[in-house]
C-alpha cells in the first residue's frame, strides 16, 4: 500500500460539522456526475443532516487544519454498512492511500463494536480492486458487481405492451402492494447469489426494510411509483414479479429492483418489465437508464446486454461475517 504523503491525523467524524464536510461532498458529487451520470446532491444533503446530528460513526483525515478525506458507517442491529469513503485528491486514482487508511480505522471500529456480526460494503464509485487490500486483509469476501447503462439513443426499446402470460396482470405500483412485494422479493432471492450480497433478502422482514429504504430515502434516487411495475396473479393478487425505478438525474432513470419468481423465469417477464420501464422513461423525456447487477448473475447480465445495456463501471461488493 502507498503511504499517504504528509502528516495525517485521523479523528472521529463526530467532531466535525456539516459545514466543515460540505466542500468534500460537493467535490464528490461532481465525481458521481462524471462517472455514473448520477446527481448526488440530494443524498449529500441528507448525509450532511446526519453529520450535523453527530450520529454517524466514522473518521475524518486531516492534513494540518484541512479535511482531506472522510468515511462513515451505519449500524443496523447486528449488521454494519460501510456507507462511504472519499478523499478528493485520490478521486481519479486506483491507489487510494488516504481512503485505505480511513477504511482500516473504520473496519477496526466496526468489527470491535459489540453485537456486530456482519459488515457490508458497496463502494460504488471505486473500480473493482481499488480498495480491496484493507478489506480482504480484514476477512472480507468479494462479490464483483457491474454498473450498467442503457442510452436510449443507441438502442430501440422493445414493445412496452407485449403480452403478459395468461393468468397474470401487469399493473403500476400502488402503496397497498408493499407487503406482497416484500414477500415476492424474499421468494425471488432464496438460494440466489444476491442474498449473499444483501442479507435483507433472506427474510420477509428484511425485504420490507429494503423496500422502505428504496421508497423513502434518496440513496438510490427519487422513487418513481408511476414507472414502477408489478406482475400479479389474476386469481389471488399475489405478486410474482416486480420492477421498481427511480430518477438519479434530470435525464437519467435507474432500476432499483427487478425480480421474478423462480417458477416464472424464462418466460420473458423480466424483459417485458424492463421494456415497459424504458418506454415510459423515454416518453417522459429521460434519455437513459442504469442498474447494478452481480457479475455472477449471468442470465441477468445477458438479458441486460441483449436489451442494450453496456457496462459503465465494475465495482466490488465486500462482505464480512464474524462466523
Amino acid at each position: 500500500m502507498t503511504e499517504p504523503k504528509g502528516n495525517l491525523e485521523v479523528l472521529d467524524l463526530r467532531h466535525f460539522s456539516a459545514a466543515q464536510l460540505r466542500p468534500l461532498l460537493r467535490h464528490e458529487a461532481v465525481r458521481w456526475e462524471r462517472r455514473l451520470h448520477w446527481d448526488y446532491a440530494t443524498s449529500a444533503e441528507l448525509l450532511l443532516e446526519y453529520l450535523d446530528g453527530r450520529v454517524l460513526p466514522g473518521f475524518a483525515a486531516l492534513r494540518g487544519k484541512q479535511i482531506v478525506g472522510y468515511t462513515f458507517g451505519v449500524l443496523e442491529s447486528a449488521k454494519a454498512v460501510i456507507g462511504d469513503v472519499y478523499a478528493p485528491e485520490e478521486a481519479e486514482r486506483l491507489d487510494n492511500p488516504i481512503c485505505d487508511l480511513l477504511l482500516r480505522h473504520l473496519i477496526e471500529m466496526l468489527q470491535a463494536t459489540p453485537g456486530v456480526s456482519r459488515i457490508e460494503s458497496q463502494l460504488l464509485m471505486f473500480p473493482a480492486g481499488a480498495l480491496a487490500e484493507p478489506l480482504l486483509s480484514s476477512g472480507f469476501h468479494t462479490f464483483p458487481r457491474l454498473f450498467m447503462h442503457w442510452d436510449f439513443a443507441s438502442a430501440k426499446q422493445g414493445q412496452a405492451n407485449a403480452a403478459v402470460p395468461a393468468g397474470l396482470n401487469l399493473q403500476v405500483w400502488q402503496p397497498e402492494f408493499y407487503e406482497s412485494a416484500a414477500e415476492a422479493i424474499h421468494r425471488a432471492y432464496q438460494f440466489h447469489v444476491d442474498s449473499g450480497v444483501n442479507d435483507q433478502y433472506r427474510t420477509i422482514a428484511g425485504s420490507q426494510r429494503f423496500l422502505h429504504n428504496v421508497i423513502r430515502f434518496p440513496g438510490c434516487g427519487k422513487f418513481l411509483p408511476a414507472n414502477s411495475w408489478v406482475v400479479r396473479e389474476e386469481a389471488s393478487g399475489k405478486i410474482q414479479a416486480l420492477l421498481l425505478s427511480s430518477q438519479i438525474r434530470k435525464d437519467v432513470g435507474h432500476v432499483t429492483q427487478l425480480c421474478v419468481a423462480p417458477e416464472l423465469r424464462g418466460h420473458g417477464i423480466g424483459r417485458l418489465l424492463l421494456n415497459c420501464c424504458a418506454r415510459h422513461f423515454a416518453d417522459s423525456g429521460i434519455r437513459s437508464m442504469s442498474l447494478t447487477v452481480t457479475e455472477a448473475n449471468a442470465p441477468a447480465v445477458k438479458l441486460y446486454e441483449d436489451l442494450g445495456f453496456k457496462t459503465l463501471h465494475r465495482f466490488d461488493a465486500m462482505i464480512w461475517n464474524s462466523r
